[in-house]
């Protein structure tokens, strides 16, 4: 890494250990690409000892606006992954939003020579199980709407907890038409039909493999990824109860 993304690794790992929030105007010229985003990444994870036991973690966000994105993807560091009904009371949020999801699940062991072979179509088959997840979107950056994507990229694609409800076996859905019912503290349900942005969350699936085994390593059977909102990101606040619902595939709740 250059000094200056060493720099910006340091001041990432102290605002996660410090529970505060940086102004992101000394380091906006820090990143040019993607790579270096995500070698920050893995340094701050290495930092804070998220995954010592594990080449390829197992947990992740993947996503994009559109098929013609170009789609990112961060490792969730283990503590925040929580199986529903989950409370976060206990960490610490700065400014949280949620966002209703589909989470997959690996059913095998995928090689980098697998992974690397993988079109939209085979890579539904590696997956066992799915169900709906809640993530807790958070950033360690104070003025998020005006802070680079490169930068929100280091910061875990700006990550801050996961819900995930009871698993479910793959079938076959028609996500045009699927339903999802999304609800916090005391506001109204709010109900979106056929909003993936990608319109199958199955089809991230071979561009995400080819991310986790780019060093080398497997990715294990269990790995799970959750695959972009539905609802875009909706704000919420400390002690708010929300509750997602994917009727047909399931639902979860949390407390953030």
């Amino acid at each position: 890494m250059t000094p200056s993304q060493t720099a910006l690794t340091d001041a990432l790992v102290a605002a996660r250990r410090g529970n505060r929030t940086l102004d992101a105007t000394p380091w906006l010229d820090t990143l040019e690409e993607a790579a270096q985003a995500y070698e920050v990444q893995d340094a701050v994870a290495a930092a804070l000892g998220w995954f010592d036991s594990q080449p390829v973690p197992r947990a992740w966000k993947s996503g994009g606006g559109s098929r013609s994105a170009t789609l990112t993807h961060a490792p969730l560091p283990p503590a925040g992954v929580r199986q529903g009904p989950a409370d976060f009371s206990d960490l610490v949020f700065h400014t949280p939003g949620i966002e209703a999801e589909i989470a997959l699940r690996l059913g095998q062991d995928v090689t980098p020579a697998q992974a690397a072979k993988l079109d939209h179509d085979s890579a539904a088959s590696l997956i066992d199980a799915m169900a709906v997840s809640v993530e807790i979107v958070d950033a360690r950056w104070q003025d998020l709407p005006s802070t680079p994507a490169l930068l929100r990229l280091a910061d875990s694609q700006v990550h801050g907890a996961l819900a995930i409800g009871e698993w479910t076996p793959c079938a076959a859905i028609d996500w045009a038409s699927q339903r999802c019912e999304t609800k916090i503290g005391n506001a109204e349900v709010l109900v979106r039909e056929g909003t993936h942005p990608l319109a199958d969350p199955a089809w991230l699936l071979p561009i995400w493999l080819r991310h986790i085994t780019r060093s080398g390593h497997t990715a294990p059977a269990g790995t799970v990824v959750t695959t972009g909102s539905w609802v875009g990101v909706l704000p919420c606040r400390r002690g708010d109860q929300v509750t997602a619902e994917f009727p047909g595939i399931g639902a979860v709740r949390l407390i953030v």
